[in-house]
Formats: C-alpha cells, sequence, structure tokens
C-alpha cells in the first residue's frame, strides 16, 4: 500500500480494501523504520490512531469524503490542537498548540488522519533543512545531501514512502525547492487562496501553504481541501474554490508556454537545462505553442526578497519573549535581561541573521534606502510576470539551478545558500501560483524539478498542465533506491 498514491489509496479506503488503522499502522511501522531520515519531529501513534478508528466508522457508515482515512504528513508550522508545534526551533520546543490552525481543522473535518509533524528549518528560514533545531533532515536519494528546505521533512517523509502527502509552506520556495530536490509534486497556490490561521507566521506577506504530493492529481486532492476563504486570516481571499481534480484531463492543445530568457542563462546546471528543454519538447508533442517572455527584473528578486522577508520576520518573530508561552531562559537578572536571554539561547545562527538585517531594514535612516525600494522593485516584478501573461498561459523553467547539494556545502556561505531560490523567490513576491513536478535526474541518480507558474488563482490549470506531463512521462513514479 505504501506505493499507491493519494487518489488510490482514497479508493481503497472506500471500497474496504484496507482499513484506515491498517494503514496509519503502516506508515507509523515505516517512520519508526527509516527514523534516521530524521524527516518528523513529533509522532503520536496513539493521537493517530485514534483519528484513523474514527475515519474508519466514518467509512463504515458511507459517510466517506475523498480524503477519508488518509494519512497525512503536517509540517512543523501548523498549529495543532493538542500536538507539539514548535516550528524547527527550541523556542518552542515545549509549545503544545491550544488551537487548531485552518488547514489542520479542514483535514480534520474530511476525516483526514495526521500522521504526524514533519521537521522544517527554524521558522521556515533556509533552503536545505539545516537550520532546524532538531538536527538535518536527510535527502532520501542520497543521504548525504540536502532534502531543501524549508519544508524538507515533509518532502523526504514523502519522497521516502513514510506518508502518502505532506503540507508545506513557501515564502520563497520553500514547498517547491524541495519537491525538486525529492522528486516530488508541490504547489505553491496563488497568495490569499489557502488560509494563513494558525499557520506561524515567517514573513506575513509572503507566506503561503500547499500540497507536497507524488503526482499531479493527488495535488489537486489536497488543494480542494485546504483551499477556501477564511475569515479569521485577513490576507484570505473570498473567491470561488473550483474542483481543481475536475480539469486534470483537459486537452491542453494551443496552450501557451513562455520561456523566460532570464531563466536559461548563466547559473543553471547544464544537466538541469538539458532536463528542462526535454520536457519542453513534450509538452510541444502534447500540442503546447512555445514563446519566448521576459522578466528583466526577475534578477533582483533575491535582494529584494532579502530585504522585505526579514524586516516582516523581525516583527512577527518579536512575539517570542519567554513570557507566555515557549522557551524561557533559566537564569536571568530582570525582564530585559530574560527577554535578551531567551531569544539568544532560543534562536538559531540564521533567524537571528534575518533579525538582525530586518530591524536594521526598517531602521530610521534606512527604512527608505532599503525596504521602501525594495517594495518598489517588487511591485516592479508582478508588472514583468503580467506584461509576461499578456503571451502566455503558463511560465516553464527550471525550479533549481542545481539538484541537491551536500550537507554543510552552503552553510558557511549564506549568499550561496540564497540563490538556492533564485527561480522561485519571484513567484512569492508577485503573490502567483507557482508548482514543481519531476523531470529527470542527473547522472548522480538526483531529481530534477520543473517549475511551473501561473496566472493569480489559475491553479487549476498548472494542475491540468502538470497532469498531462505526468500522463506521457514516468519521472515521478521513480523511488528513492531503498526505499521500495
Amino acid at each position: 500500500m505504501i506505493e499507491k498514491t493519494v487518489a488510490e489509496l482514497a479508493k481503497a479506503l472506500r471500497a474496504r480494501e484496507i482499513s484506515s488503522v491498517e494503514l496509519t499502522q503502516a506508515f507509523l511501522d515505516r517512520i519508526s523504520r527509516y527514523k534516521a531520515l530524521n524527516a518528523f519531529i513529533t509522532v503520536d501513534a496513539n493521537r493517530s490512531l485514534a483519528q484513523a478508528r474514527a475515519a474508519d466508522a466514518r467509512l463504515a457508515k458511507g459517510e466517506a469524503g475523498p480524503l477519508t482515512g488518509v494519512p497525512i504528513a503536517q509540517k512543523d508550522i501548523f498549529c495543532a490542537d493538542g500536538w507539539r508545534t514548535t516550528c524547527g526551533s527550541k523556542i518552542l520546543s515545549n509549545f503544545i498548540a491550544p488551537y487548531d490552525a485552518t488547514t489542520i481543522e479542514k483535514f480534520n473535518a474530511a476525516g483526514a488522519v495526521v500522521l504526524g509533524k514533519t521537521n522544517m528549518d527554524e521558522f521556515a528560514m533556509g533552503s536545505s533543512n539545516e537550520t532546524s533545531f532538531y538536527g538535518p533532515v536527510q535527502n532520501p536519494w542520497d543521504v548525504e545531501s540536502v532534502p531543501g528546505g524549508s519544508s524538507g521533512g515533509s518532502a523526504a517523509a514523502v519522497a521516502a514512502r513514510l506518508a502518502p502527502a505532506a503540507t508545506g509552506t513557501d515564502t520563497g520556495g520553500s514547498i517547491r525547492q524541495p519537491a525538486a530536490l525529492t522528486n516530488l509534486t508541490g504547489l505553491k497556490p496563488s497568495y490569499g487562496r489557502v488560509s494563513r490561521y494558525g499557520m506561524i507566521a515567517f514573513a506575513s506577506s509572503l507566506d503561503q501553504g500547499g500540497p507536497m504530493t507524488r503526482t499531479a492529481e493527488d495535488a489537486a486532492l489536497l488543494l480542494n481541501v485546504m483551499a477556501g476563504f477564511d475569515p479569521r486570516d485577513s490576507t484570505s481571499l473570498e473567491r470561488p474554490v473550483p474542483d481543481y481534480a475536475a480539469t486534470l484531463d483537459a486537452d491542453i492543445r494551443g496552450l501557451r508556454v513562455g520561456l523566460p530568457r532570464e531563466y536559461f542563462g548563466e547559473g543553471l546546471n547544464a544537466e538541469v537545462a538539458r532536463a528542462i528543454e526535454a520536457a519542453i519538447g513534450e509538452y510541444k508533442k502534447l500540442g503546447a505553442q512555445v514563446v519566448e517572455v521576459e522578466l528583466p527584473n526577475s534578477k533582483l528578486a533575491v535582494p529584494c526578497y532579502y530585504v522585505l522577508a526579514p524586516a516582516e520576520a523581525s516583527s512577527n518573530l518579536s512575539r517570542f519573549d519567554g513570557v507566555r508561552y515557549g522557551y524561557r531562559a533559566p537564569e536571568y537578572d530582570d525582564l530585559i535581561d530574560m527577554y535578551s536571554k531567551t531569544r539568544a539561547e532560543g534562536f538559531g545562527a540564521e533567524v537571528k541573521r534575518r533579525i538582525m538585517i530586518g530591524t536594521y531594514a526598517l531602521s530610521a535612516g534606512y527604512y527608505d534606502a532599503y525596504y521602501l525600494k525594495a517594495q518598489k522593485l517588487r511591485r516592479l516584478i508582478a508588472d514583468d510576470f503580467t506584461r509576461a501573461f499578456e503571451k502566455c498561459d503558463v511560465i516553464l523553467g527550471p525550479t533549481s539551478p542545481t539538484t541537491a547539494f551536500k550537507r554543510g556545502a552552503k552553510t558557511d556561505d549564506p549568499v550561496a545558500m540564497y540563490l538556492s531560490d533564485i527561480y522561485t523567490i519571484s513567484v512569492n513576491l508577485a503573490g502567483l501560483p507557482g508548482m514543481s513536478i519531476p523531470a529527470g535526474f542527473d547522472i548522480k541518480g538526483l531529481p530534477i524539478g520543473l517549475q511551473l507558474i501561473g496566472k493569480y488563482f489559475d491553479e487549476a490549470r498548472l494542475l491540468n498542465v502538470a497532469h498531462r506531463y505526468q500522463q506521457v512521462t514516468d519521472w515521478h513514479d521513480r523511488v528513492p533506491p531503498g526505499f521500495d
């Protein structure tokens, strides 16, 4: 059963070929067997199996939905009532969430089972899953390489078949980049499509939750549950939500695929480029038309992002002070000393770095020089996409400039690490939907991801375009050696 997709498992559960308890226990056993991957921070078998028993009762009554009884791993950034929710940080190491995030609430209502809370870069700050207080996550395709970040735990769990699907969050590529590095389908919806209520904030104007799965069909099933307006989230948009699974098989003949010249220049690994070119060839066979587009400001996306995101992080993370919840320094002299020591001991190096950068960018005398200019540039980046979409329906390119790199290879060079997200960051700055799908392997056997970018709230088209590609290729079916 571990080889079946979410769609196949849902069908087997409804046909009573397997119970949710049996399925959940099988994945729990596998999580325990491959504990060395460090994909999970918290697993609570009793809670998961209780949910599975409740799902079996719904199935027996004929009250099942598409995901009833299916175990889903949840990124440890989503608050889940009664579950330890750490965000990969020491400062929240003892925090038990007192409520459910909207995403968790929606999966619970759908009858899905929370399989566990997955490891992640601390407060979603990282591109390699090496900044987690709970240790780095191993990439199942090469245990000495990174799985990408910040949703690396979710990516490793699904890639190694420790879970049939997982949730992730994407601030600058944190769903798409790990999906590319672990041979998964990862979707970042349009900003405002998925509620951020109960999702611990990194950069509020950029963060967005989404699914990480093996196939586009599975991603559509999960997005059907996750998407929708939430009055508790001021950034949630009240728009109709289509059935994303209904249009997966639509014909894509005549589809205009835009290729940005900026995505195929210096810095792109040759093997990655060849895989993307081969994918373009498959789309041509499916009847798509290829057009060249320009995104002239995309080269400035990384510096723009690393002013705006740290600025928002410095504000969002000010709430972690040791007073109301979370870690508190054991020894201190007074209130100010308690604040200082708690944050110094509770936050890791990357989080401290971004808080300092953000505070500096927002400080008097530098706000106009850095933050305000970055906001103006963000508008120009969004305008580039608007003009590009006058010529095309979707934009295609690489997800990451390279395949997975070795652990420790970039930890001493933050700028090199930041450039791992060079093709994904601009999508977040513009608020557009984007996804990564498997598109091949390099000579070392490491996965390569193909990125698809859509118009605002055009997730259905992206899923359709991804699904049609997966119908004529089998990259997404490949399993890491030793995990089949």
